[in-house]
């Protein structure tokens, strides 16, 4: 992909998810992350559990916009540090921090400033000591080498333009024996148009890859073990077809 649109793509995210955030607005639209279900929040629908969601801040359960819940398959524990790829509101920060406790920490990276000023305020709130939340590419990610238990990641993987550097970022920060749990979209059979489109980038369609290729990329930057925990159909768009998937790999040790 061009430079020029890599940039394009980059910038009509951030606004995306800069507007969503000042104007108080769900990411929920006709082509998007979030899931069209009958129940209260963005959470819910997004498989957090009432204990999970009562636990952290509404405002961060509100601005949910991924589509799954990573934490329900890392098996997180107390001293870890983990970091999540695009930790919006901080949702996921939140909860892991509540996992690894006093003696661990839980590290929010977001390209949005207005996110991370979200995420903070709700740090705040939730009176979080051990988190930390970074203004950052998820492609260059601000955290030193072998640092890291757990990478997660809640359907922000698919809006980068850049998988490959993602995963090798992902594969340097963490640790020997480090873990990576992801909820993220996968597409087949997507035209070339519409995979080209900046525009429809923020639907986290666009940047879906199949799943094969998705798979092929994180096993290229290095990691093992690579599997599917679970998939499931999300949206069928004429001939594009779109599953929400959940995908663990182990850095080697």
């Amino acid at each position: 992909m061009k430079s020029q649109n890599v940039e394009q793509i980059k910038e009509s995210v951030r606004k995306h998810y800069a507007d969503r955030i000042k104007t108080d607005e769900s990411c929920c639209s006709s082509l998007t992350c979030c899931p069209d279900t009958d129940t209260d929040t963005p959470a819910e629908k997004n498989g957090y559990t009432e204990a999970q969601i009562s636990s952290i801040p509404a405002d961060a359960a509100e601005h949910s916009f991924g589509c799954g819940n990573p934490l329900e398959y890392a098996d997180v524990q107390k001293g870890d540090v983990v970091v999540d790829l695009g930790s919006g509101a901080g949702i996921d920060v939140l909860l892991a921090s509540q996992l690894v406790g006093e003696s661990g920490s839980a590290i929010g990276i977001d390209m949005t400033s207005e996110m991370i000023e979200k995420a903070q305020q709700n740090a705040e709130a939730a009176e979080a000591k051990n988190v930390d939340f970074r203004l950052g590419e998820i492609e260059s990610m601000p955290v030193e080498d072998e640092s890291v238990d757990w990478i997660i990641s809640n359907c922000v993987i698919c809006l980068s333009p850049d998988k490959d550097k993602v995963f090798e970022e992902a594969y340097r920060v963490l640790k020997p024996g480090g873990k990576l749990v992801v909820s993220d979209m996968v597409a087949n059979n997507m035209p070339g148009w519409v995979r080209t489109a900046v525009s429809t980038w923020v639907s986290c369609i666009s940047g879906a890859l199949p799943e094969d290729q998705y798979l092929g990329s994180i096993r290229q930057a290095g990691f093992e073990n690579v599997r599917v925990l679970s998939k499931s159909a999300y949206a069928k768009m004429g001939q594009i077809e779109v599953a929400s998937v959940k995908v663990a790999a182990v850095k080697s040790p």
